[in-house]
């Protein structure tokens, strides 16, 4: 365990980070923006363009999740999300592999 959770329980980054708000990061209502830090939006990405930044982002995950500051892994739960929910918007009827169900 890091000596950051051992100062704060056993909280997880979520319930430490004070810009997460359960499943959206809190940001500026009038410009979208947390901590001064502005994205491409999601929606105006192509495709191709948005499968790069989810492989970016999926890439780079355990090094922010273990090395990162607070406010950088904040970043990157904020964006992850960001970029999942508009890939899940345009493609709700995603094909599911059947060999990554569980058994019932």
């Amino acid at each position: 365990m890091t000596e950051s959770v051992r100062r704060t329980g056993d909280a997880s980054p979520e319930q430490r980070l004070p810009e997460w708000d359960g499943d959206h990061a809190r940001t500026d209502a009038v410009t979208g923006d947390v901590d001064g830090e502005l994205g491409v939006d999601p929606a105006e990405l192509a495709d191709e363009d948005l499968i790069r930044e989810m492989h970016s982002l999926h890439r780079t995950r355990l090094d922010t999740l273990r090395h990162a500051t607070d406010s950088a892994l904040a970043n990157h739960l904020r964006r992850t999300a960001e970029l999942e929910t508009e890939y899940l918007a345009r493609h709700p009827g995603r094909e599911v592999d059947p060999s990554r169900l569980r058994g019932a």
